[in-house]
């Protein structure tokens, strides 16, 4: 063979044999590597056709990693044939890289798939928890691999932990902060003082927005002007925080004032106000509802309405609370009276004459 091949290659010597096995080995792994993917791409158009999303997140997982698979065994068996004795070692490590790429790759489609389904059946999704599951998957997977291929590459486990033990007290010490983060990272999803999406803000500190993901070193927080704010984890373990996203009801607080010559129409004012609010479709009546003649201003007689509405939305609260405004407006002027605003009376003790 290697003599008919000198009359077209006459570089090519006795013993490059293994120039052409070689060769032979990266054609088959090519063809392979293209029938796989060619095979993959049908199942995966008749999957995408089925309702069930599980077979999808697995055919997604496999379709990449698969063909870097078939690369690293055509490439472990030509290193072999050109004489390297690690070969098989390169395969082994190759091989667990690749399945924990392939788990890592399932686990992220398979939360994907889980919320989808919960926000389909119009259910409530943690994506805080899912988040969280996942992410532990993730770095379980990670480590395991990490040993796997340590111990394929000839290391002692048994002395690696060991050290590990010894040496996790000098690290603990060297990155206190990001063990601090990490941990407070695990004690917001434990806790669940807060989720992805929640509005919160601490009244400790200048911090306020909306929660976008929470990792395990940083929370990232948008806030209302669209800057991104970055938090250490460790951060929430010492301060306060709000989280007006959980709120039950919004609540109205305002005070009205009258003019003193309006003070007869105050009571049946007062009446109309709170009959007004006792029958308006938007407000709780369950709650604590206050109307009450609060003051004697310097320019007014104040009253003051203290009452909750039934819905959370910041927008749709301000129109229940606009309405209320007119509607309390509206019975004022239906009495006869008038909003008092600040006023001065000048009393002189001599009678003025004006010039005509």
């Amino acid at each position: 063979m290697i003599e008919k091949l000198q009359n077209y290659l006459p570089f090519l010597q006795e013993g490059d044999a293994w120039i052409l096995q070689i060769f032979a080995i990266v054609f088959v792994a090519l063809l392979l590597d293209y029938f796989q993917k060619k095979v993959l791409r049908r199942i995966k158009s008749q999957l995408e056709r089925t309702p069930n999303l599980w077979d999808d997140a697995f055919i997604h997982a496999v379709i990449k990693p698969l063909s870097v698979l078939i690369w690293i065994f055509g490439l472990s068996i030509a290193l072999e044939v050109a004489g390297l004795s690690n070969a098989l070692k390169i395969f082994e490590v190759g091989t667990v890289v690749v399945v924990a790429w392939t788990i890592i790759r399932l686990i992220s489609f398979v939360e994907e798939n889980v919320i989808q389904q919960q926000e389909i059946k119009g259910k409530t999704v943690d994506k805080t928890t899912a988040d969280a599951i996942s992410q532990l998957l993730r770095v379980s997977v990670i480590i395991t691999s990490v040993l796997v291929g340590l111990q394929s590459l000839g290391f002692n486990i048994s002395a690696i932990l060991a050290f590990g033990g010894i040496g996790g007290i000098a690290v603990g010490f060297a990155a206190k902060d990001l063990l601090a983060n990490f941990f407070g990272g695990l004690m917001i999803y434990m806790d669940r003082p807060f989720s992805v999406g929640d509005w919160i803000r601490s009244p400790d500190r200048n911090i306020e927005g909306t929660v976008e993901k929470i990792g395990w070193r940083l929370t990232l927080i948008r806030t209302f002007d669209k800057r991104p704010l970055y938090i250490p984890n460790s951060m929430f373990a010492s301060i306060s925080v709000e989280n007006p996203s959980r709120m039950t009801h919004r609540r109205i607080y305002e005070t009205i004032g009258v003019r003193y010559d309006d003070s007869k129409q105050l009571p049946a004012i007062i009446s109309d106000v709170k009959d007004m609010l006792t029958n308006h479709s938007e407000i709780d009546t369950t709650q604590t509802m206050i109307v009450n003649f609060n003051k004697f201003a310097s320019s007014s007689l104040d009253f003051f309405v203290y009452t909750f509405t039934k819905t959370t939305n910041w927008i749709k609260f301000h129109e229940v609370k606009q309405d209320v405004l007119f509607k309390i407006t509206e019975i004022v002027e239906k009495h006869g009276a008038e909003m008092a605003f600040p006023t001065s009376t000048i009393h002189l003790e001599n009678e003025v004459l004006l010039n005509k």
